[in-house]
């Protein structure tokens, strides 16, 4: 894993500003080389059916790598950076919301507020991956700990939260605000078109069929999403700040990382792995990052992380504020004398921890 020793004095804005130009005929050119081969192994999974269950699951597999690099253009979407229209961004956005089960407008803002609070251990509420200080975590109650070490386990992150998250959870986010109007009329909006796709289902191929061709696609394409989002910010020299501290540039390349994938996985994942100059500036088209990374060396010291890396990263679930890195909790075993020494176990700034872990 390379660290990050990235130039701190650099105007970002001028820098990335001739990449954030989106191009019409190359975002049709993706969409359409992405949803016609979905659509075609879609077809093969229900036709597999008639030979065996076995075929249909191994066809899911690269089915669901389609479903993610559609999640992808529904995610640029979302920053405005697929078309130059807003409309026509918004309409895609909502209609592979559908496909994805990702409430469009409701994705969006929570992920804006990924993107503007990155980093900032005041402000873990929405958009981010739950991560306690270590003083914090020790200062919880025993259940809470339980609670915690659960949720940060790699089979719930990665099995059983995304199945939540996409199939339950999108449905109602009872945890937004009401007053998000435009994000719960989303949120119902895609409910509604859910169950037009489960009735038209019904009455032609059958909703058992369906269900058994769509469900592990759903589930395989949630699991690569959340592992793609897991370990472009959870590494061991990623950033974290309280707000005095905090700086937005600073977060996206020393908190965002380079994921180093295959060629094919990099198309399939649409340079995501370039989360450092995504996170530095969200207009820039998917198709424009590797050129902007080959063309700006200043883009280059940060942390790189390979697929073998990228697992272990999978155990690192607490974040060391004296040593500035994330750590494993049987890392704690050492850090603990330290930690509860005198009144350093209580968190430093208890109006900084999250709120479902308060």
């Amino acid at each position: 894993m390379t660290t990050s020793t990235a130039p701190k004095s650099i105007n970002w804005n001028t820098l990335l500003a001739p990449y954030r130009k989106p191009r019409t005929w190359r975002s049709v050119f993706q969409l359409a080389s992405t949803a016609v081969p979905f659509v075609l192994l879609w077809v093969a999974m229900f036709w597999s059916l008639r030979v065996g269950y076995w075929l249909t699951l191994l066809l899911a597999v690269p089915t669901a790598f389609f479903v993610v690099r559609m999640f992808m253009f529904q995610h640029d979407c979302g920053h405005g950076s697929f078309f130059r229209s807003l409309k026509a961004n918004n309409a895609l956005g909502r209609t592979i919301g559908v496909l994805t089960l990702v409430p469009y407008a409701y994705w969006r803002k929570t992920h804006a507020i990924h993107h503007a609070t990155s980093g900032n251990l005041d402000t873990r509420d929405f958009g981010d991956i739950v991560t306690l200080t270590a003083r914090e975590y020790l200062s919880r109650p025993w259940l809470k700990r339980v609670m915690y070490r659960f949720y940060r386990n790699p089979m719930v992150l990665l099995l059983i939260g995304p199945a939540f998250q996409f199939i339950f959870k999108h449905r109602y986010p009872a945890d937004i605000p009401r007053s998000w109007k435009r994000e719960w009329t989303s949120v119902h909006g895609t409910n509604l078109a859910l169950l037009a796709v489960l009735v038209i289902a019904t009455l032609t191929i059958g909703l058992g069929r369906f269900v058994a061709v769509q469900l592990p696609i759903t589930l395989i394409a949630g699991s690569l999403g959340v592992f793609l989002f897991y370990v472009q910010h959870q590494y061991e020299d990623t950033y974290w700040r309280y707000r005095e501290a905090w700086d937005y540039h600073a977060a996206g390349m020393e908190g965002a990382s380079l994921y180093a994938l295959p060629k094919v996985l990099q198309w399939i994942t649409a340079s995501i792995g370039f989360h450092h100059i995504h996170h530095v500036n969200p207009r820039i088209p998917n198709y424009n990052l590797q050129r902007c990374y080959d063309e700006n060396p200043e883009l280059h010291e940060v942390t790189r992380l390979t697929i073998p890396q990228s697992i272990k990263t999978l155990w690192l679930t607490l974040w060391d504020e004296d040593g500035r890195r994330l750590i494993r909790f049987r890392d704690l075993r050492a850090l603990r004398p330290h930690l509860e020494d005198g009144d350093a176990v209580a968190p430093t700034k208890p109006e900084a921890v999250p709120r479902s872990w308060k």
